[in-house]
C-alpha cells in the first residue's frame, strides 16, 4: 500500500514538472534561422543604407530563408527565385496585406490606396477599378491625344532653345507631370511662372511630388520600435502630416472643381480618371465597398504617381 502512494506521488510530481516545463520553456515553433538579436533594435544594426545589399549578405549565411528582427517585430526574408514564389505565388494571399507604418497612415488617408490596404474587400474592389475603370486598354488608348500634344509641347520648347544650355531633367519633368496631370485630373493644375493662376507652381508641385516619393519609402524608427514612436525622432512623421496637409488642400480644390463641373449635367460624361472615380462613389450600386472622397483621394494619389 505504501509502495501504490510513492507510485501515485512520482506520477504526479513527474506530469506536475512536465506541465511546468511546458510553461517555463514552451517549444519554438520551426522558424528559419537567422542572427540573434540585440535588446529593443533588434538586427537594425546589420541593415546598411542599401537594405538588399545587407539581405543578400545574410543570406550567404543563414540561406534563403530567413528571420531577422526589425526593433520589436520579427521578419521573414526571402533571398532566391524559389523562396519568393512561395511568398508572392503559392502563398500570396496570407503575404499580400503590407505591415501597417505611418507612411500609410498619414499619406493614404489611413490606408485606402490600393498600395498599402490590406487585402480584403476593399483592395480587391480598388484593383478592380484599375484594372477596368482606369488602366484598361481602351482607356490609355484614349488618352493617346494628350500623349501626343505634351510631346509636340516639349520638342517647340527645346528647339525654342537651340543653341542655349539645357538642363534636360527639368524639361522632361514637365512633360511627365503635365501628361499625368491631364490624364488624371483633366488639365494642368501647376502654373510655369507667377503670373499664372493656378493651385500650385510647377516647382511646388515637383516638389511635392518628390517629398512623396521620398517619404513613402523612409525606414522609419517609430513603425519598429512602437513605444519610441512618440518621439519622432527622425521627423518623418512631422514632414508626413505636413505633406498630407498640402495633398489634401490640393485634392479637394480638384474634386470641387469636378463636382462643380458636373452639376447641372444630365447626361455627364467622365473624361479623366478623377470624374471616373466620382462616378463610382456617387453610384454606390455597383460597388461592393461604399468609396468614399478620402477613398476618391487616395486612389487619385496612386493614379497621379
Amino acid at each position: 500500500m505504501e509502495a501504490f502512494s510513492w507510485t501515485v506521488i512520482t506520477l504526479a510530481l513527474v506530469a506536475a514538472l512536465a506541465l511546468l516545463s511546458k510553461i517555463l520553456f514552451p517549444k519554438r515553433p520551426n522558424l528559419p534561422p537567422g542572427p540573434k538579436p540585440w535588446p529593443i533594435i533588434g538586427n537594425l544594426n546589420l541593415i546598411g543604407r542599401l537594405p538588399n545589399q545587407s539581405f543578400h549578405k545574410l543570406s550567404q549565411t543563414y540561406g534563403p530563408i530567413m528571420q531577422l528582427k526589425f526593433g520589436s517585430y520579427p521578419v521573414v526574408i526571402a533571398s532566391s527565385p524559389e523562396m519568393a514564389k512561395q511568398f508572392l505565388k503559392t502563398h500570396d494571399h496570407i503575404f499580400a496585406s503590407r505591415p501597417q507604418t505611418a507612411v500609410g497612415r498619414y499619406l493614404t488617408y489611413g490606408y485606402l490606396n490600393v498600395t498599402w490596404a490590406p487585402y480584403g474587400p476593399y483592395w480587391r474592389q480598388a484593383r478592380k477599378i484599375f484594372l477596368t475603370e482606369l488602366f484598361s486598354s481602351k482607356k490609355l488608348e484614349s488618352f493617346q491625344y494628350i500623349r501626343v500634344e505634351e510631346n509636340r509641347a516639349f520638342i517647340s520648347r527645346l528647339y525654342a532653345l537651340s543653341g542655349k544650355a539645357v538642363v534636360l531633367k527639368e524639361h522632361l519633368s514637365r512633360l511627365t507631370l503635365s501628361i499625368m496631370s491631364r490624364i488624371v485630373f483633366g488639365k494642368e493644375y501647376f502654373g510655369m511662372s507667377k503670373f499664372e493662376s493656378s493651385i500650385m507652381s510647377f516647382k511646388e508641385f515637383q516638389d511635392t511630388s518628390d517629398e512623396l516619393f521620398l517619404l513613402s519609402g523612409v525606414f522609419n524608427i517609430g513603425d519598429w520600435i512602437p513605444w519610441l514612436n512618440f518621439l519622432d525622432l527622425q521627423g518623418y512623421v512631422k514632414r508626413m502630416k505636413a505633406l498630407t496637409k498640402k495633398l489634401d488642400r490640393f485634392y479637394e480644390c480638384v474634386l470641387d472643381e469636378h463636382k462643380a463641373r458636373k452639376e447641372g449635367v444630365e447626361k455627364f460624361v467622365a473624361g479623366d480618371m478623377v470624374d471616373v472615380l466620382l462616378r463610382l462613389a456617387d453610384d454606390p450600386n455597383d460597388l461592393e465597398v461604399k468609396l468614399t472622397y478620402d477613398s476618391v483621394k487616395a486612389l487619385t494619389q496612386v493614379c497621379a504617381s
